[in-house]
């Protein structure tokens, strides 16, 4: 099978056009193309997509190019004059949304002079820089300048899968056929008797497309749905006077945006404060180097990612009036990457449909050989007549229902409705899935990296304890009694709120918040703790300028100047790093006294004992300088103030999901930026840490030979010290040695590893905007146990598909069979049209709804990894279909040949008796076969069965339709009334192939496995004691 698969792979991420190009042209027998690749992308659409985005790029380019030409100084006289409407006069406005969206799309700094600058836009707006917008007028700004808001195509009706549904060329087909044969048979048998026949083709037609289109329909909201949640993107502004959080959909012209590192522009705006700002423009532009932001340079474009620094825009334009708008028009087409396991169940499709196909034409060519020999050995070959040619009709109409049964388009169209039900429950449980691929691909890890903070730990920091003039101080309860010199209190105090990333506002209610890092919190509240003021301290001295923290630097620092026109430098960091740059300590009296090297050795065993307790460890230090320097700022001569001691406590139940998954054979990495000993400690904690295991500086790792790192990596447990670079080459490395690697990060410098990864995992509360669009799920709680349940759920995707495979091919190959050996040796197909299409409903859309959505259950831990290359359809679910397809063939092949006189069948109903009787036990053989498919291994297929509703309302739904069809539905179906005792032969002929699964799976085939599927893992590692 492997080897006819080979055009039907591609990779789960990043995949190759030829790859999408060459399984796409292998899909030769398809019933309907409109459904079967409906969730597909359309590389066509993608290619006209990225011509026009190419254009929009090349638009913006150049108007980038004009700027730095100087073009703009072009005579005012040749601008567009833009006439103020009277509706914008009366909503209090002084300038038109046209005029806004001209001035910033074309980066017009002589426009933007001549209104004043950002202020006086700001009062053409009327809106105040500091006060924002008011709540009340937030209708008015949408009204007249638009909502954020872009074009989407209009949401799909359920109409419309009707249509879609009824596109398959097989049905349509048999709707030619049944017409025929209503207009035939009523001119032959007269009217009513002369239409069962085609009416009941055309109501079986009629039902199969009203639940699959009921089927995709739902599977649509769905995706709905999940699309809503993807593009939920919450932003900080100030309104009413105070900072607070708003949906990007809510933003209107006037709003004053908060921009920090990793956030996506919301809108075009205009700069009017802030600090270094470097905005990355490659997704407008196409230019890979970062635009430096300022007074004079000072135009933002919606889409763009603030890659450092920070600062506060006013938004001039939204929606579809920025480029953005424009650009996310022609995103919004294109269908969803097709996932590696929806490829390769289309190659298998493919192949059976082909066999389908033979059986068919085969079936159809022996039925007309036999009928044509029969009316010559009656010697009335010369003779036809109409109820001949509804014969051949007939004949016709089974060899096509047979292709219809044999094509297994719901196969890929499984994997789809499988996936959808996973990422709905996924997102229940916090987990927001991007794209398809990644919750099939999470199935197959082996490989975790984590970072620390917020992930494994609760991301609730507090200074726990202090090293400050040579004493450790402990925090107690919600105080610290450090007992300082006013003077060393207030350089403490300075260091903490002079240098810092985070705020200190009032909300609605006047409560004091802080925004910002959770570490950044910490040391605020720290601050705040020791009475320090924030406003104060702003209001003495004035920020010059500000270096942000920097993950390769491991540090923060910030100029400012003070009322008699010092100026002081402050910085913070990785204690390690920042005590290097220090020459001199406060002392006691607030004195800056020489740093020996006895005191540095003391200082580094606190850091140390501080660290040996889980406690992530910071310096803060200051320099005197005699002038701001025109460069960076210094990188010695500090004076160290303080170390601080920051507690994040593991989260609950983080030990239990490590446990869970090393037992499922996945291996987690921590990778963090702390220290090793304050690493180790936390990694020890969560259970990450083992007998073993390698704790590993990033810094050390980098610099291994080749062969050296290739040794080391599987005993990697944790990482300390390390750089984003870091995390994408360990990411990098494990992937050439065949793991598959999911990978979480949170920040702009994490993007290159979640998109390296096989599977990138962004925080949704600590993650930058950049690190979740690089990502493929984002864990909204920031839990790991959330990361674990998507591995969870991933296996359950793949073990419900390989369970519906299982008993979709049994359905095929027994009735493929059954019905061509019966028309080679009969003459006749013992199931009908009619017939055939309720089998296939019961296997594609119902089997589907039943075995593709099964909740993942415990045991799916207790297994290993499916393997990168392993093969789809194993040797036990091979055992199985053979197994139960020639149980099958057997009952039903004595039933067709020996039947009346086993049952003692006469009179002239006999035959339709007996055609009822087969037809009945071979559809409660697949309803039993459906309960066995539940387990391809284990032994107990009734376990949860009850847990899973979808299951047993389709099983109910099945065996109640089936009664409905033989009692009532005669005429149409073909079928008689059954006595008790056939009802009961029926069943008992089905429930043996339950008794028949278990002998079955005690016949050995996977000889690394126990019987019960579950693979032999040792009891789990213990903990280091290193």
């Amino acid at each position: 099978m492997s080897n006819l698969l080979k055009d039907f792979e591609v990779e789960g991420k990043n995949q190759s056009l030829e790859a999408r190009k060459r399984w796409r042209s292998s899909v030769s027998i398809v019933k309907n193309r409109a459904r079967r690749f409906r969730m597909i992308s359309n590389l066509e659409t993608l290619a006209e997509n990225d011509k026009k985005r190419c254009q929009i790029q090349e638009k913006i380019r150049v108007a980038f190019y004009v700027q730095k030409a100087a073009l703009q100084f072009i005579d005012a006289g040749a601008r567009t004059e833009y006439k103020l409407t009277d509706e914008v006069k009366q909503a209090g406005f002084y300038v038109e949304a046209d005029e806004l969206a001209s001035m910033v799309r074309n980066h017009d700094t002589k426009s933007l002079k001549s209104n004043g600058g950002a202020e006086g836009i700001a009062q053409k707006v009327s809106v105040s820089v500091t006060e924002g917008v008011r709540s009340s007028e937030l209708h008015i700004r949408e009204k007249i300048y638009g909502a954020n808001r872009y074009a989407e195509k209009p949401a799909r009706s359920f109409f419309t899968f009707v249509w879609e549904a009824l596109q398959d060329v097989t049905l349509i087909i048999l709707m030619v056929c049944a017409v025929v044969s209503i207009g035939v048979g009523v001119a032959t048998e007269g009217f009513p008797k002369g239409m069962y026949d085609g009416t009941g083709i055309l109501l079986s037609i009629i039902l199969v497309v009203m639940v699959t289109a009921i089927s995709d329909y739902r599977q649509s909201l769905q995706f709905r749905d999940l699309d809503r949640e993807k593009k939920k993107i919450n932003i900080q502004v100030t309104r009413d006077g105070n900072r607070q959080e708003v949906s990007i959909d809510d933003l209107v012209v006037g709003d004053v945006v908060h921009l920090s590192i990793g956030d996506r522009v919301p809108a075009d705006g205009i700069f009017i404060s802030g600090y270094n700002l470097e905005i990355d423009e490659s997704s407008l532009s196409g230019e890979s180097e970062p635009s430096h932001v300022n007074k004079e340079k000072p135009f933002l474009l919606s889409g763009t990612k603030v890659q450092n620094g920070s600062a506060k825009m006013l938004v001039t334009t939204v929606g579809m009036r920025t480029e953005w708008g424009k650009l996310m028009e022609t995103l919004s087409e294109g269908g969803e990457d097709e996932t590696p396991l929806q490829v390769k169940l289309n190659g298998v499709a493919t192949i059976i449909g082909k066999i389908g196909l033979g059986f068919a034409v085969l079936t159809f060519v022996v039925l007309c050989i036999r009928f044509i020999v029969d009316k010559a050995t009656t010697g009335s070959i010369t003779e036809w007549s109409s109820e001949d040619a509804l014969a051949l009709l007939d004949y016709f109409a089974i060899a096509v229902t047979i292709i219809v049964v044999a094509v297994p388009e719901g196969l890929p169209l499984a994997v789809t409705l499988s996936l959808a039900f996973a990422m709905k429950q996924l997102m229940r449980d916090r987990a927001l899935v991007r794209h398809l691929s990644a919750c099939e691909t999470m199935g197959s890890s082996t490989c975790i990296c984590t970072d620390k903070t917020g992930t494994l730990t609760t991301n609730h920091m507090v200074v726990n304890k202090v090293w400050i003039c040579e004493n450790v101080k402990e925090r107690r309860e919600e105080n610290f009694q450090l007992n300082l010199s006013e003077k060393v209190q207030n350089i403490l105090v300075q260091s903490i709120f002079q240098n810092t990333g985070s705020e200190v506002v009032k909300d609605k209610e006047g409560k004091t918040q802080i925004l910002g890092s959770p570490t950044e919190r910490a040391i605020l509240e720290f601050g705040l703790l020791l009475g320090g003021d924030v406003e104060t301290q702003r209001r003495e001295h004035k920020i010059l300028k500000i270096e942000p923290f920097n993950s390769d630097k491991k540090k923060m620092s910030v100029l400012t100047s003070h009322s008699g026109g010092s100026v002081r430098a402050f910085c913070k960091g990785a204690s390690e790093i920042v005590l290097k740059i220090c020459e001199k300590v406060v002392d006691s009296n607030g004195e800056s006294v020489p740093l020996s090297e006895e005191k540095i050795a003391k200082i580094s065993e606190v850091i140390e004992e501080f660290a040996s307790e889980a406690l992530r460890t910071l310096c803060l230090v200051y320099t005197d300088l005699d002038e701001a320097p025109s460069g960076d700022l210094p990188d010695g001569g500090y004076t160290l103030v303080a170390v601080v001691g920051i507690k994040d406590p593991v989260r609950p139940g983080v030990r239990e999901a490590v446990q869970t998954c090393q037992a499922a054979g996945i291996t987690v990495r921590m990778v963090t930026g702390d220290n090793l000993s304050t690493a180790k400690a936390i990694a020890k904690e969560c259970g990450i840490l083992t007998a073993g295991g390698v704790a590993i500086e990033g810094s050390t790792f980098r610099n291994l030979p080749p062969h050296e790192m290739r040794a080391i990596l599987p005993k990697i447990q944790v990482m300390a010290r390390s750089l984003p670079l870091d995390k994408h080459t360990l990411v990098n490395n494990l992937r050439k040695i065949g793991e598959v690697v999911a990978v979480t990060g949170d920040g702009t410098n994490d993007a290159p590893a979640l998109h390296e990864s096989d599977i990138g995992l962004a925080m949704g509360i600590a993650g930058t905007e950049v690190a979740k669009e690089n990502a493929d799920v984002i864990i909204m709680d920031d839990n790991f146990a959330t990361i674990v349940n998507v591995a969870r759920w991933g296996r359950a995707v793949y073990i419900n598909i390989q369970k519906f495979v299982q008993f979709q091919l049994t359905v095929n190959v027994v009735a493929l069979i059954i019905n061509f050996v019966s028309a080679c040796i009969t003459g006749s197909a013992p199931l009908t049209a009619v017939q055939l299409l309720w089998v296939n409903m019961i296997m594609d859309t119902l089997g589907a709804l039943a075995l593709a959505t099964e909740p993942p259950n415990e045991g799916l831990m207790k297994r290993q990894p499916i393997g990168r290359t392993a093969s789809f359809i194993t040797r036990a679910m091979w055992r199985n279909i053979i197994g139960q397809s020639i149980y099958q063939l057997i009952v039903l092949g004595i039933l067709n040949f020996s039947g009346k006189k086993i049952l003692n069948l006469e009179g002239p109903d006999s035959t339709a008796v007996l055609n009822t009787i087969i037809f009945n036990s071979f559809v409660f053989c697949q309803v039993f076969n459906e309960v066995n498919s539940r387990e391809i291994e284990k032994i107990n297929v009734f376990k949860g069965m009850f847990n899973s509703w979808v299951f047993v309302a389709v099983m109910t739904a099945t065996v109640g339709f089936q009664v409905i069809i033989v009692e009532f539905l005669g005429a149409f179906a073909s079928t008689v009334p059954l006595s008790w005792q056939h009802w009961l032969l029926c069943i008992v002929i089905g429930s043996i192939s339950m008794i028949l699964a278990v002998g079955l799976k005690c016949i050995p085939v996977e000889f690394n496995s126990h019987h019960d599927g579950y693979e032999l893992l040792p009891s789990g590692p213990s903990d280091s004691t290193a």
